[in-house]
């Protein structure tokens, strides 16, 4: 279990006090540009354990977080870290609001590359932000001081924004994880726009499973933020088993050492040992989109969000930063336009790699310079950094960076990216292959049970829908997720019809019925009505009571089929009736 999993055995208070404890001990105060009174965080983790007492469902009560402070939170100054930009705001963000709802306490605001303009964290008038482990060289950014907060282990996760990459170079080169969820999926409502376009709002964490608990919270959207959209329907909730994974050679990977590529091929050992399907892809389309973002006319967008605080001069401006801003100040609007025609080219090429993949898999980053690296050629040495996160965002996809192990003394990372509204895709595969960090990861066992996303409905089955059986494919075809073993209440039969593949029949009885096994899915909520309609007789799909109290939509057949089947409830399920375990068969009718 990691540590972050281990705080939410406790109370908010006590965890309040612990983190204060541990940023006090740190020795780190460029990580953060503001830091909470701790008699507020106090107060309001009092509040959070009370509600608890009082039976409130509070999903993420028992931790505390760090925020960008390019994102607003009620009552603390936003600064993007530019002082004279500086104001204190009344209203949270959306995402961070949702957070705090949810039971989080937020500790402090992170310092970052100014107006979240860089890969490395060194942009910041408030102190270059340094890597935890060694500080001779960068932290990564622009969310600088956030991925160092947790990986400091001052609080159990903190949020960053993404738009070329800063969610996930610094995750990589602190041993966290990084979720860059799909653009719009998370409102950035409150957030300091760096290009509008292509902002996301990401969190740090750990571990897969606390991103993926901080995701559920913060995703859906805003009626404030004209950008933010719903995740579909028809979503895939889950990984297929044999999951297609996009790999490169390490031939097309020049920039990194011969330890990084080591890593990254390693990490593909590890897919394939977890069932993956590799697929040789040439990533050339995918960098192309990307040299876009920096070296095209979308870093416009930069200049539309910030360029009054640059023409106006104010106090703090980072001279990198204010030369790549005011650079932009004369693209012209043809160019902007022959570069959107560009990128719709590249993204249809991209989208017919993804036709033969399910995820993309490429290092995160290509190094670890030092603070002096980025001193001496700040505009290349970020460049570098972002080569294989730029075009992550312009291509519309959703991404999670997971630690690797260690090469070349420090920390080394991969990320797994998916189309958008994959994120559940990417994350499972991040976790099968993730390795070492800050929460000295294993890779996740892909046959073990799997929590719910809380995105699709529950669906039992007891039959040939069964993991191993003849229809898991549909299933797992429709992007369905599977949430184990789990059995009826002790009210039904199970018999054995006459259909092809032979199938099972769940009825309900008023007596003499047992508990029935079966397993428990999650179904893109517009699949199950697609599995309603492509039923054959005699099965339906109508309530059934779990033993647990729970009543789900569930396999049942029609009162017909029942006239000529074979009860088998005494076997023990379908799976222990096709092995002839239990007690012989009772003919019916």
């Amino acid at each position: 279990m990691s540590a972050a999993a281990d705080v939410l055995t406790g109370t908010s208070s006590a965890r309040v006090l612990a983190a204060y404890e541990a940023l006090a001990a740190s020795g780190r105060p460029e990580v953060w540009i503001t830091v909470r009174d701790r008699a507020g965080a106090l107060a309001e983790a009092a509040r959070v354990d009370e509600r608890v007492a009082a039976g409130e469902d509070l999903p993420l009560a028992g931790t505390v977080f760090a925020v960008k402070d390019n994102v607003d939170v009620a009552g603390m100054p936003t600064t993007a870290a530019c002082p004279g930009y500086e104001r204190t705001v009344l209203r949270s963000a959306t995402a961070v609001q949702r957070l705090v709802d949810a039971g989080a306490v937020v500790v402090g605001k992170t310092n970052l590359d100014q107006f979240a303009t860089g890969l490395v964290g060194t942009r910041s008038p408030y102190g270059a932000v340094r890597d935890a482990e060694r500080p001779d060289r960068i932290s990564g950014g622009s969310s600088s001081g956030s991925a160092v907060a947790v990986a400091l282990g001052v609080v159990d996760f903190a949020l960053g924004t993404d738009t070329a990459g800063s969610g996930r170079v610094p995750a990589a080169l602190q041993g966290v994880v990084g979720l860059k969820p799909t653009v719009g999926l998370v409102p950035v409502t409150g957030v300091v726009p760096a290009c509008r376009s292509f902002d996301c709002v990401t969190a740090f964490t750990p571990d897969v499973a606390l991103a993926r608990r901080v995701l559920a919270v913060m995703a859906g959207p805003d009626p404030a933020d004209p950008t933010s959209r719903p995740r579909p329907a028809s979503a895939p909730l889950a990984a297929p088993a044999a999951v297609r994974v996009g790999v490169v050679a390490a031939t097309a990977l020049p920039q990194l050492s011969p330890a990084a590529r080591a890593a990254y091929a390693a990490a593909v050992t590890r897919a394939l040992a977890a069932g993956a399907v590799a697929v040789p892809v040439d990533p050339e389309p995918f960098l192309a989109a990307g040299r876009l973002l920096y070296g095209g006319a979308f870093v416009a967008e930069r200049y539309a969000a910030v360029g009054e605080a640059l023409e106006s001069q104010v106090a703090g401006l980072d001279p990198v930063v204010a030369g790549i801003v005011g650079a932009a100040r004369d693209v012209t609007a043809a160019r902007y336009v022959r570069d959107r025609e560009r990128l719709d080219a590249l993204r249809a090429e991209t989208a017919a790699v993804f036709a033969g993949i399910d995820v993309l898999l490429l290092p995160t980053t290509t190094g670890h310079p030092l603070v002096a690296d980025v001193a001496a050629d700040p505009v290349g040495v970020n460049a570098a950094l972002g080569t294989f996160t730029t075009f992550t965002n312009l291509l519309d996809l959703a991404a999670v960076a997971v630690p690797a192990g260690r090469a070349d003394g420090g920390h080394v990372g991969v990320t797994v990216m998916a189309p958008a509204f994959g994120d559940h895709v990417a994350a499972d595969v991040a976790e099968r292959i993730a390795l070492g960090g800050v929460a000295a990861l294993r890779p996740a066992d892909p046959a073990a049970p799997q929590a719910a996303t809380g995105d699709g409905l529950p669906l039992f089955v007891v039959g040939a829908h069964l993991r191993g059986q003849p229809l898991e494919h549909e299933l797992a075809g429709a992007g369905a997720r599977w949430l184990g073993p789990v059995a009826t209440a002790a009210r039904y039969e199970l018999h054995a019809l006459e259909t092809v593949p032979p199938k099972p029949g769940l009825r309900r009885v008023r007596s003499g019925g047992a508990q029935v096994p079966g397993e428990l899915w999650e179904v893109p909520a517009a699949r199950l009505g697609a599995f309603l309609a492509a039923l054959p007789p005699p099965m339906a799909l109508g309530p059934v009571l779990l033993a647990d109290g729970r009543r789900v939509t569930g396999f049942l057949a029609e009162p017909l089929a029942f006239e000529d089947a074979v009860d088998i409830t005494a076997a023990g399920g379908w799976r222990a009736h096709l092995r002839g375990d239990g007690p012989p068969v009772i003919p019916r009718g």
